[in-house]
């Protein structure tokens, strides 16, 4: 374990460095990302100009939401989703080989050489949109609350690593998985609605298959609502998130014993 703690801090650090060598793209996607993030603001009060509630949600609690999102989804971003959006070009040209003979995991190896700082910075935007959102609705959450919030944004990362890991691996077999990726990156979003917005077909793919609904909504009721209790919600995304890993982890080894050459 200590070993792969010095690893991965040594690949933050060059990723540091190779952010600060190109400071204004740097500032420019921090701008960008903001900029969307506002929109969704924007969005939000434009849409409560003509309603109060969107079935349980009031507007400050949906405001939450998407700062939970936002706090997720950047996260996820700045760990994980630039280096799986590059795992298909490592399977396609046979650089995968030089993550597999490295002294660590091969799936770590592909998932941490690279880490966004400026989303990190942007993770903290949707904090304070998460504390900002507190303050209307009047709460005051405890010790455990924040730490259960905590926990459930760790499982959401961990949903959308796994499911996107999973998508990139179909690589193995499929020219370009490109698509695939981007895809998805489109898909998460549907995680900063409310989840009551959700019926049928639809909300069982996206709550148990591809289980994107419970990334930021479990989190945000479990923070926002301290007359709910929180278990019943924790526990499914416990589940969902026990499961994706699990699979994808499965279908990696699989895709692993079938990788013959750059070519195959």
């Amino acid at each position: 374990m200590k070993r792969y703690v010095e690893i991965y801090w040594l690949m933050i650090r060059n990723s540091l460095i190779r952010e600060m060598s190109f400071k204004a793209n740097f500032i420019l996607w921090m701008v960008v990302e903001f900029l969307w993030f506002v929109g969704q603001i924007i969005f939000l009060e434009v849409l409560f100009g003509h309603t109060d509630r969107i079935g349980d949600w009031s507007k400050w609690e949906c405001v939450l939401l998407v700062g939970t999102h936002q706090i997720t989804a950047q996260l996820f971003q700045a760990f994980f989703y630039v280096n799986l959006s590059e795992l298909p070009e490592l399977i396609r040209t046979g650089r995968l080989y030089l993550m597999m003979v490295q002294p660590m995991d091969a799936q770590i190896a592909v998932s941490t050489r690279r880490f966004g700082m400026d989303n990190v910075v942007n993770a903290l935007v949707g904090v304070a949109i998460v504390i900002f959102s507190l303050v209307h609705l009047g709460t005051q959450p405890g010790p455990i609350q924040i730490g259960l919030f905590a926990v459930a944004i760790g499982l959401g990362i961990a949903i959308h690593y796994a499911v996107l890991f999973f998508l990139a691996t179909v690589a193995f077999w499929i020219v370009r998985a490109q698509g695939l990726i981007y895809g998805y990156y489109n898909v998460f979003n549907i995680a900063r609605y409310p989840d009551v917005v959700f019926r049928g077909v639809f909300r069982m793919i996206f709550s148990y298959l591809i289980p994107v609904i419970l990334v930021a909504n479990v989190p945000a009721r479990t923070i926002a609502r301290a007359f709910e209790s929180p278990w019943s919600g924790l526990a499914q995304l416990t589940g969902a998130t026990i499961f994706v890993v699990l699979a994808t982890r499965a279908f990696w080894k699989f895709a692993l014993r079938h990788y013959a050459s750059a070519s195959s």
